[in-house]
């Protein structure tokens, strides 16, 4: 894909740069700080989003954005809040999840993610300077955060909008099923994303705020797969007397085998901004109380990136044809598989209008040319906006730098700065002046 440019048509006339500069005036790190601090210090795993839809509702309420509730059912929900235009311009979707990958709650993230819980693990905010460190604090609650406060800017500075701008809030984008048995199994992968496009928000264009100082237009979709792999229940006191074949040391065979696929599958699809990667990710196999036996079935779930050049089909055939070179070579394992989940990767067009809006941004404030990051395999609900055929940008926060001890995956996510917060939020500004307050004919494509 190529490198998208700052065309003519996105450069601010004198009166939207005014606009840019006094809803910029209004945005300061202690409202950032007490935003982040208040989205962090409420629990909102996937499934359970509905508290935090109700605060950032009543919030932009409190500040002249309207805002709602968008309930999915008792315990989950969306926010959306909306400054709105005179109705010439183009609508401009700000949007971020609101759900968290982990849960907080020790029964059900450990030992998982860990031996323990740290501090940043759990949901309640701690301030160090700059920084503002709880579970899901950057990612998505700090990205959230700068939402609230370029809209809050925005109205407070009395911007006059053509088109309106949206403050919009997800839940369950977290790459994930629901947490427990019955109700709905559709809690994550997008699902409150899809509802609020289906449920009469549909703006013209979009920009999601998660993680990467960069404009992203293409990103990696993915595709889940369960392996089962096949051998006899049996007993260790009779393993030298019965037919014996343990599927668990068998699995171990395949998944070493699917380790090499993953690497030659990346470098097959490696174009654009995307690197799509592979991982085994769960893997489950006897009854952990009785160690006496072997199961009859060992089976681990497998998670496949898929640049926008891949659909879900084409995963599924390729996937299954490393499947079925992995039993040539060892005809004495019998397995199965399925494909349990697909989300396809997408891209916008460079052409489009909020791809350049959001590069001119990103230069306005860097004072340099744009930064294109590749390698890429991250996937975010931009596919979901973007699959319903919406030009989406993606725009966040680089991972939290500087701190004294590693920053690991965790931390990445539960640690946000300020300052960087401060950055993003210009940003924002920028990009819904530089949309929201043109004819609607120069930011529509056709």
């Amino acid at each position: 894909s190529p490198t998208p440019r700052a065309t003519p048509q996105v450069v601010l006339n004198a009166e939207q740069v005014a606009s840019v500069e006094a809803a910029s005036a209004l945005v300061t790190q202690g409202r950032l700080r007490e935003l982040a601090v208040a989205v962090t210090s409420i629990p909102s795993p996937t499934g359970e989003e509905r508290r935090l839809a109700e605060h950032l509702a009543e919030t932009l309420s409190g500040r002249g954005v309207p805002g709602r509730v968008q309930v999915l059912d008792d315990d989950q929900a969306n926010a959306i809040a909306t400054l709105t235009g005179d109705g010439s311009g183009a609508d401009l979707l700000l949007y971020a999840p609101i759900d968290t990958l982990t849960t907080g709650v020790e029964s059900e993230d450990v030992p998982w993610i860990g031996p323990e819980l740290r501090a940043d693990m759990v949901a309640q905010a701690t301030v160090d300077g700059p920084l503002v460190s709880g579970l899901g604090a950057s990612n998505p609650k700090g990205h959230a955060a700068c939402v609230v406060a370029a809209v809050e800017a925005l109205a407070a500075a009395g911007v006059p909008l053509r088109g309106s701008l949206i403050a919009g809030f997800g839940a369950g984008g977290m790459p994930t099923n629901a947490r427990g048995e019955g109700g709905r199994r559709n809690t994550g992968q997008g699902a409150g994303c899809s509802f609020m496009l289906e449920q009469g928000t549909w703006p013209d264009a979009a920009v999601i705020a998660k993680p990467g100082w960069t404009v992203s237009w293409e990103e990696v979709g993915l595709a889940w797969f369960e392996v089962r792999v096949r051998g006899t229940h049996t007993y260790v006191g009779s393993r030298h007397r019965l037919a014996f074949r343990n599927p668990i040391v068998d699995t171990a065979t395949v998944i070493q085998e699917l380790e090499a696929w993953f690497a030659e599958y990346t470098a097959r699809h490696t174009d654009g901004t995307v690197a799509p990667q592979a991982i085994v990710a769960a893997i489950e196999g006897g009854w952990w109380r009785m160690a006496a036996v072997t199961p009859a079935v060992c089976r681990f779930l497998v998670d496949l990136r898929l640049s926008p050049r891949t659909t879900p089909a084409d995963a599924r055939l390729e996937f299954g044809e490393a499947i079925a070179a992995i039993a040539d070579r060892h005809p004495e394992i019998e397995m199965d598989w399925d494909l349990s989940l697909s989300i396809p990767g997408t891209c916008t067009s460079v052409d489009e209008f909020v791809v350049s809006a959001a590069v001119e941004a990103w230069e306005s404030i860097e004072g340099r040319p744009h930064e294109v990051i590749v390698a890429n395999s991250g996937a975010t609900d931009a596919n979901i906006l973007r699959g319903r055929g919406i030009p989406t940008v993606r725009i966040g926060m680089p991972k939290v730098q500087g701190l004294d001890e590693p920053v690991d995956f965790q931390r990445g996510m539960n640690t946000v700065d300020v300052r960087e917060m401060e950055r993003l939020t210009h940003h924002l500004i920028r990009v819904a002046i530089n949309v929201c307050t043109r004819p609607r004919s120069e930011v529509i494509s056709g």
